[in-house]
């Protein structure tokens, strides 16, 4: 929470606790406006959980089909968050999600949404690139994904956008596929969480209903925010 105390002068003091009293009141209340962050101590930093992620991850450190693990990369202290399954080629090479050809449309993605890359966080919920790019398996997901619990927990985006299938499955904790989840609000420990396609299934289906149902969804998660 964001809190500052806020101390009143004497007279206001002395005249609130006099109408309480004639009110029945006997105590006085303390005002409170939420100015200043304070961060829970048990919550450790992003670059904690990476050091932790990239020397204790019982998937990653095992692993051997990747050349580098790819945390996240965005605002730590985003209001929307992007997540998707797992790192390909060129977020591999680079050791940053979402840079390869889904990565440059969800990149336009944010941008129509009004949002710059660097002003959202972006991560995987696994961090190392499956052998040929295949599907992450249960066992690497429930693995690894502690740690994107983690981060969820110290960014505390207002909305999640889980992005394709596996992502959605493990942040909902469902087997529902992603074409009857998408564009329906769900949830994962208190945040708001909107399914939609991944990037690069809209690349391999780049119809007008697949367009249009992405943008619905974002529109949607526009909404929220401006609450």
């Amino acid at each position: 929470s964001r809190i500052r105390s806020h101390t009143m002068d004497k007279h206001a003091e002395q005249l609130l606790f006099t109408t309480s009293k004639l009110m029945g009141v006997n105590f006085l209340p303390v005002c409170e406006v939420q100015t200043k962050e304070v961060v829970p101590s048990d919550v450790p930093t992003l670059e904690a959980i990476q050091l932790d992620h990239d020397s204790n991850c019982p998937h990653c450190t095992a692993a051997t089909a990747h050349t580098k693990t790819v945390f996240g990369v965005g605002n730590p202290s985003a209001s929307l968050m992007f997540v998707g399954e797992a790192p390909g080629a060129e977020e591999d090479a680079q050791g940053i999600p979402f840079v390869g050809p889904a990565g440059q449309k969800l990149n336009q993605i944010i941008e129509a949404m009004g949002f710059a890359r660097e002003s959202v966080y972006i991560a995987n919920v696994l961090k190392s690139r499956p052998k040929d790019n295949r599907t992450p398996l249960p066992s690497e997901v429930e693995q690894c994904g502690v740690y994107l619990q983690q981060q969820i927990a110290c960014i505390k985006p207002n909305v999640i956008v889980a992005l394709g299938s596996p992502a959605t499955k493990y942040l909902l904790q469902t087997q529902v596929g992603i074409t009857k989840l998408r564009g329906i609000w769900g949830e994962f420990k208190g945040f708001p969480v909107m399914p939609t396609y991944h990037p690069a299934y809209l690349l391999r289906n780049y119809t007008k209903e697949t367009r249009r149902e992405v943008w619905s969804d974002m529109q949607k998660v526009k909404s929220e925010l401006s609450q």
